[in-house]
């Protein structure tokens, strides 16, 4: 998020609804929240590198059996005044890849926004796009470097967790950093928490400032495969002169299959 004299630049998106939140209270955005200890032991029958080589591996597999698939995203942008929310910006949009693996995106809702202190920018959406549905795949692995943190149980599953960190950061290119959880069965992620970097805080004059919230981001398994299914922020960003308070969700529902009729529900 980039701030523009009192405006700011999104990073993220935020789905809120009172159907879907029902009974889902969000908090400042903390990446242990509801996770049991980390246990520090090795993995099982295997090196942390061994692991490592085994789940990008598996989320090259991820990221070609999205492809196949068209599926609705849906978001609200919102900014808070104490608890209030003082404005929001709602779009849907269905998503779907051509024949050569190119995203397509099609946007079916989009209300006029009501936002005073935000706007959105491309650069923000493209955040979405890439960092809050993010697919390790192994020919980035060049570009980050994964510490091995140990074994976690979360939520009903067993999960190796990793640190990400990239190697460098060059010039016009941006890269996630946080923590990682892979599924200690099926070898994917199944979570991640973290932000995209860098943030832009040393600025010349009448640049603006660009910093990024913290997000945690969940899949769900669709046929047999462990595809993103939704992020949310809650964050505050502070500025030089000024605290911006901005909660955010982006949700990935209703995955059909090419050559099938019926979606898969978010479970």
């Amino acid at each position: 998020m980039s701030r523009i004299g009192l405006k700011i630049r999104l990073a993220t998106i935020l789905i809120v609804a009172a159907v879907s939140l029902s009974g889902f209270t969000l908090a400042q955005t903390d990446c242990a929240t509801g996770d049991n200890p980390v246990d520090p032991a090795a993995p099982k029958n295997m090196t942390s590198e061994e692991l490592i080589q085994k789940f990008t591996a598996e989320e090259n597999r991820v990221r070609d059996a999205r492809s196949h698939y068209t599926y609705t995203q849906e978001v609200l942008a919102q900014t808070l005044n104490d608890k209030t929310a003082d404005g929001q910006w709602h779009e849907v949009k269905r998503v779907s890849y051509d024949d050569k693996g190119r995203k397509v995106e099609n946007v079916t809702y989009s209300e006029v926004s009501t936002l005073r202190d935000i706007q959105i920018s491309p650069e923000d959406k493209d955040d979405i796009s890439v960092f809050m549905q993010w697919i390790l795949t192994s020919d980035q692995l060049p570009d980050y470097k994964l510490t091995y943190a140990g074994q976690q149980h979360v939520d009903d599953l067993d999960t190796y967790v990793f640190h990400v960190e990239p190697v460098k950061l060059e010039k016009n290119k941006r890269y996630f950093q946080g923590k990682i959880w892979v599924d200690n069965r099926d070898l994917q992620m199944v979570k991640l928490c973290g932000k995209s970097v860098p943030d832009q805080i040393h600025v010349k004059k009448h640049q603006p400032m660009d910093l990024r919230p913290t997000f945690v981001g969940y899949r769900q398994l669709v046929d047999g495969v462990w595809l993103p299914a939704y992020a949310r922020v809650d964050d505050t960003l502070h500025f030089q002169v000024q605290s911006i308070h901005v909660r955010e969700i982006v949700k990935f529902k209703d995955y059909v299959k090419a050559g099938t009729a019926a979606g898969a529900a978010n479970r």
